[in-house]
C-alpha cells in the first residue's frame, strides 16, 4: 500500500490518501496502462492533489468543454474527454510504429501526458474563479491563468517528468510558441481531433447553461 503523501498547492496543504487515489483511478482507468509504477503513482497523485486543492471533488464535476467559455459536450464528462484523447493518441502512435520501423515513442510519457494535459482545468473551470474574473477582468485577467499554465504548475509541483509537464503546458495554443515533443504532437492532434469531430458530429450542446447561463452569450461555437 502506498503511504499518504503531503503536498502544497496554491497555499493549501493536501494529504493524498489511498481513497483519493482510488477515486482518481476509477475516473481515469487508463492510468493503469502506464507501465512504470512510479510514473503511474505520480500521475494519480497529481490528479488527487489538483482536485483536493480546487473546488471540485471529482473530474466529472467540471464543465465538459474545451475552454471554460465554450459550449459543453451534449453527453459525457471531462473524464470522458481525457480518456478518449488518451485512447486516440495511443492508436495514432501504434499505427505509426506499425507502419514505420524506425518510429519510436515513449508510451508511458504519451499516456501520462494525455491524462494530465488538461489537469489545469481545475483552476480555469472553477466557478468561483470564473465569476471573479468576469466581475473584474482587469484585476487579474480573464482567465488569470489558462489551464496549460496551471497544469504546468501542478505537474512540476508533484514531480512529474519534464516531458509530461511539457504536454500540459504546450498541448494547446501555447504550444505554437515552442517545438512540441513527439508525444505532445500526438497528444495535440488527438485533442484537436476530438473537439473538431465532436463539433462536426453535432455533439456539442445547443446552449450553455453553466453558471446559470452567465457565459451563454460568449460560448458560441469556438472550441
Amino acid at each position: 500500500m502506498v503511504a499518504p503523501r503531503v503536498v502544497d498547492l496554491m497555499g493549501k496543504r493536501v494529504t493524498i490518501t489511498g481513497a483519493m487515489r482510488a477515486d482518481v483511478v476509477a475516473e481515469l482507468p487508463e492510468i493503469e496502462w502506464i507501465a512504470d509504477p512510479g510514473l503511474r503513482e505520480t500521475v494519480t497523485d497529481a490528479w488527487a492533489a489538483a482536485l483536493a486543492a480546487s473546488g471540485f471533488s471529482r473530474i466529472s464535476e467540471m464543465k465538459p468543454s474545451g475552454n471554460y467559455d465554450t459550449r459543453p459536450l451534449r453527453h459525457g464528462t471531462q473524464a470522458d474527454h481525457f480518456r478518449s484523447v488518451t485512447r486516440l493518441a495511443v492508436k495514432i502512435a501504434e499505427e505509426m510504429a506499425a507502419l514505420f520501423p524506425s518510429f519510436h515513442y515513449d508510451r508511458d510519457i504519451l499516456i501520462a501526458g494525455c491524462l494530465c494535459h488538461d489537469i489545469g482545468k481545475v483552476w480555469e473551470f472553477d466557478p468561483a474563479n470564473v465569476k471573479r474574473w468576469n466581475a473584474d477582468p482587469r484585476a487579474n485577467g480573464r482567465p488569470s491563468i489558462r489551464h496549460p499554465g496551471y497544469g504546468l504548475y501542478i505537474c512540476l509541483t508533484l514531480g512529474l517528468p519534464e516531458a509530461v509537464a511539457h504536454c500540459a503546458a504546450a498541448h494547446s495554443g501555447e504550444g505554437e510558441l515552442v517545438v512540441r515533443s513527439l508525444e505532445n504532437t500526438i497528444l495535440h492532434q488527438a485533442d484537436y481531433t476530438f473537439w473538431r469531430v465532436v463539433e462536426a458530429g453535432g455533439q456539442l450542446a445547443d446552449s450553455d447553461p453553466w453558471l446559470d447561463g452567465e457565459l451563454s452569450g460568449r460560448s458560441g461555437t469556438k472550441i
